[in-house]
């Protein structure tokens, strides 16, 4: 060894105590929640085409899911846990799943803002992504309530 310390950013940035930590923790519980109510809404969607997009937006909440777990364990060295919830009731039909996913996207993203504005730089891209992601769930939401309004 050189003498010299490589410097680590995952290493004692934020301590375990830090509101980014729980936030994030909450956020690897959420993605997994939205991605089993998307599931049933797959099912009640009426075209392809419907049941495409809601296929998608799942697919983006399991890779959020990844990505926030692989923050969890860079800024605590620990793998996260995940609290078993209990189930929400699912929305009686497809319009009300509709409403309800809208307003779960805009409210993640207001969470996802809070996260960007206190992680670590480094994370700073990824959280960026999801943001964007989550308006363009939002988007999308939106467009499918309208279309079935």
């Amino acid at each position: 060894m050189n003498g010299y310390s490589v410097y680590n950013p995952y290493s004692t940035y934020y301590r375990i105590d830090d509101p980014v930590i729980p936030l994030i923790q909450q956020s690897i519980e959420g993605e997994r929640n939205d991605e089993v109510f998307y599931d049933f809404l797959i099912q009640l969607a009426p075209t392809a085409q419907q049941k495409d997009i809601i296929t998608s937006i799942r697919n983006d909440e399991r890779k959020h899911r990844q990505m926030f777990r692989s923050m969890y364990y860079h800024l605590t060295g620990m793998t996260p846990t995940v609290q078993e919830e209990a189930a929400e009731p699912l929305p009686s039909n497809y319009l009300d799943g509709l409403e309800k996913a809208l307003l779960g996207e805009l409210k993640a993203f207001e969470k996802y803002r809070t996260i960007y504005l206190h992680i670590k730089p480094e994370f700073r891209d990824w959280i960026f992504e999801i943001m964007t992601d989550e308006i363009k769930h939002a988007g999308y939401y939106n467009w499918l309530y309208s279309k079935n309004k």
